[in-house]
């Protein structure tokens, strides 16, 4: 009886092991993969790239360092004298400018002719590069601008510009200035179309959304933040005028005064601050006795007064309560978003490419190699190099000069034209963190299959 008992009992026992076994395996997992895999890659390829660095390779040694030099060029040159203003001007959008007013000028639902024409022109007055026009082209697309417009004001920005065209001219030849002036009006125009033809479902919901957004109460007249914003681009241009490559004439005249035009521009925007934005006038006088001090006594240093400038100005929005401190806000968000994604996207390119005049891990003669006639695959190569490799504003033209005397043909020259200034990497990045991977790859590939059929047409001819 007692062997009986004591089987049953064990027999029972082993059931309910088997049962809890069972309801263990069929409990679900505790890790979520989904999660883990992302970061769990990142840190093994992270680790693995760092293992296999090939630090005995002179290449590599010598890219590392171009990139680092590539970047520390792009902070002494280009933040300060161009990103820093291009963010307070984004931010100025999107506090002084109504989505009302930006909807009936760009928006989705806005005359065709009459947005595209504005967003054109009012891309191509800037002169900027492939970087400086993102936070102003982020401003304007977050404050209900449609796609199409938004694009081509992307394009036109660093694109077409007075200044460029004739620099191209001069250097490159009369036929090429033409052909980019040209090519980049129908470009800016054409790929905005084929972006909003290719996310029309999307611009006809955001239109439809519109026509049921409440008319915004107007706080400022359109003439006085018309005039603040011509103010600030003055200063903006002004400040980044380039050096012409000869002496003499109208560009040189300007490059001579250029701090001093961007003094007067500075000094203009802060007594529209105090007239119109509650700013207290000792601060502004204090602001400006703080500029005249380096500038004085340091006239060979103008970035220095031009950053004690800055930080002058930040002082007068955040120290004034209301609307300026609504505007350093704007301001500052998108330098966070977009200044990371730069300085990343400027490292690799300087890896991957180098500077003007030195190597980066691809060697510049196998791209001389591969621009030479006029083949479809020549021009191509062009435009996709263009559209990778940075370019600050004007200096496309001497690195093509040189790719031209070392065997380049004039149709990939001009597919480079249509395709670097417009793009670059460091630039895509802040793109599709603002538009999303799919609209993105959209634009890189219309800029890229217009630059190459451009280029193949040119070069058919010339």
């Amino acid at each position: 009886m007692s062997e009986t008992l004591s089987l049953a009992n064990n027999d029972s026992s082993l059931k309910a092991t088997r049962d809890e076994k069972m309801e263990m395996e069929e409990e679900p997992s505790q890790i979520e993969w989904k999660s883990i895999i992302k970061p769990l890659s990142l840190i093994v390829g992270g680790f693995l790239l760092i293992f296999f660095l090939p630090m005995e390779s002179g290449r590599f040694t010598n890219a590392v360092i171009e990139s680092l030099a590539l970047a520390k060029w792009y902070a002494q040159e280009h933040v300060l004298l161009c990103l820093v203003p291009a963010f307070f001007i984004a931010g100025a959008v999107a506090v002084f400018v109504s989505q009302g007013a930006v909807m009936k000028y760009l928006g989705a639902g806005a005359n065709k002719v009459l947005s595209y024409g504005v967003a054109s022109v009012s891309g191509s007055v800037l002169a900027v590069c492939s970087c400086t026009i993102l936070p102003l082209f982020a401003g304007i697309w977050k404050r209900g601008a449609g796609l199409g417009p938004a694009i081509a004001f992307l394009y036109s920005g660093p694109a077409i510009n007075v200044l460029a065209i004739i620099l191209t001219a001069r250097i490159l030849g009369p036929e090429i200035g033409a052909a980019r002036a040209v090519g980049a009006i129908i470009f800016s125009i054409v790929i905005g179309l084929f972006m909003h033809l290719m996310f029309r479902k999307e611009e006809e919901a955001k239109a439809a959304a519109a026509m049921h957004m409440p008319e915004p109460e107007v706080e400022r007249p359109l003439w006085q933040t018309t005039l603040l914003f011509a103010v600030m681009v003055g200063l903006l241009v002004s400040a980044t005028w380039g050096k012409p490559e000869q002496a003499g004439g109208f560009w040189s005249a300007v490059f001579a005064v250029k701090w001093l035009l961007a003094g007067g521009f500075a000094a203009l925007l802060g007594i529209l601050m105090v007239r119109w934005m509650r700013v207290r006038l000792y601060k502004l006088i204090v602001a400006i006795a703080a500029v005249l001090v380096p500038a004085v006594l340091l006239p060979q240093q103008p970035l220095i007064a031009f950053s004690v400038g800055l930080v002058a100005f930040v002082s007068l929005l955040t120290t004034t309560r209301g609307e300026t401190e609504t505007w350093f806000m704007a301001s500052w968000d998108f330098a966070k978003q977009i200044l990371p994604l730069l300085l990343a996207g400027v490292l690799v390119a300087g890896l991957l490419l180098g500077q003007p005049g030195s190597e980066g891990l691809i060697p510049s003669a196998w791209i001389s190699g591969l621009v030479g006639g006029n083949s479809f695959w020549a021009n191509l190569f062009a435009s996709v190099v263009g559209a990778f490799m940075y370019f600050a504003t004007l200096t496309e033209v001497p690195i093509l000069q040189g790719l031209i005397g070392a065997g380049m043909g004039k149709g990939p020259a001009l597919a480079l034209l249509l395709a670097g200034p417009a793009l670059s990497l460091p630039n895509m990045l802040v793109i599709r963190s603002v538009l999303g991977t799919k609209k993105t790859a959209a634009f890189v590939l219309l800029v890229v299959v217009m630059a190459t059929i451009s280029g193949l047409i040119f070069g058919h001819f010339f």
